[in-house]
């Protein structure tokens, strides 16, 4: 009743009667109240007028369950909502909810995340109440080696709703760390079960630097935040439903296929590395070329600084700008 009557609410965009909301609920004055009583206590400012009715004219910045299914327009994805207030890591929660049964879609979200991951073993935390720590458990039936693709998916859906509900113009870095203004925003990481030839179930984590206004030293020259280059404070819960409504609309297109190839426009149009010059950081060597992105499969397509093409698989190398991060 919570979800609804926040949707209500919110969609509405003036007062609505008491009355109205216990014919649509079924449900006495007193217990429509309480819930209001609940969202109040919650941070949000709702409205109440003699015989107007209600409107809420305040949303705190929280991610609970309520508040993102209240935003969320999808069909299947992320209509399971396991949210906490603190996890040792997205991902990890995701892996045990997958173990237990939990069906495709689900979506683990978190305010606080105290042990995150990151790429080849790193640790990622974060604060709570200030970014978007949240995993997407999927059980795609595609073959194992295409499931690597997903992670260059969740990349291009953060991108766009980052584009959309901040204007904001968000890119990608290849394969998948999301940029704006030279600045890493997002990174994500891609895990997956299988069994035999068969993928049990995917977990695609993401970390998006939203309202984050400090960072250590160390970080302070190829990190930032949404906040920091918008000027001020971004609704997470908008944010998240927004990549996921995306995430679920490019998905559906990528399962036709198992590939990229209705998305490669869309993703070289936002892959920061194009037209660029770049040094690939391949073990043992390492080269420089341009690139004008990538190809059906994932792959980056490079030219060589001697004339030669080649093509780089994402978790291979490393590729860097030529002077730097970007």
């Amino acid at each position: 009743m919570k979800t609804e009557l926040l949707k209500i609410l919110r969609e509405t965009g003036d007062y609505i009667s008491g009355q109205q909301l216990c014919e649509h609920f079924g449900v006495s004055r007193t217990a429509v109240w309480k819930v209001i009583r609940q969202l109040k206590e919650e941070g949000y400012v709702i409205e109440g007028v003699k015989n107007k009715g209600y409107c809420i004219r305040e949303t705190p910045d929280v991610i609970t369950k309520e508040e993102l299914k209240s935003r969320l327009r999808t069909v299947w994805l992320g209509q399971e909502v396991v949210y906490l207030e603190s996890v040792d890591s997205t991902n990890t929660q995701a892996k045990r909810l997958a173990e237990e049964g939990a069906p495709s879609g689900t979506l683990v979200i978190a305010e606080e995340q105290t042990f995150g991951k990151g790429r080849r073993g790193r640790s990622w935390t974060s604060s709570k109440g200030e970014n978007i720590m949240m995993t997407l458990m999927l059980r795609p039936q595609i073959r194992p080696e295409h499931a690597s693709r997903l992670t260059l998916l969740m990349a291009l859906a953060t991108a766009k709703g980052i584009r959309k509900v901040t204007g904001l113009p968000a890119g990608i870095k290849w394969p998948n760390d999301v940029v704006v203004c030279g600045k890493k925003v997002c990174g994500i990481l891609t895990e997956l079960s299988m069994e035999m030839e068969d993928i049990h179930y995917v977990v695609i984590g993401a970390g998006i630097n939203v309202n984050q206004e400090h960072f250590p030293k160390e970080l302070q020259e190829t990190a930032g935040s949404l906040c920091l280059e918008l000027g001020r404070k971004i609704s997470r819960a908008e944010l998240a439903a927004a990549i996921i409504e995306e995430l679920e609309r490019i998905y559906e297109l990528f399962l036709q296929t198992e590939d990229l190839s209705e998305l490669c426009e869309d993703y070289n149009t936002l892959c920061v590395n194009r037209g660029h010059e770049i040094r690939v950081l391949d073990p043992g060597r390492e080269y420089t070329g341009t690139t004008e992105g990538i190809n059906a499969s994932g792959e980056l397509v490079v030219q060589k600084s001697d004339g030669t093409w080649t093509t780089v698989y994402a978790g291979e190398v490393s590729v860097r700008g030529l002077y730097g991060y970007v």
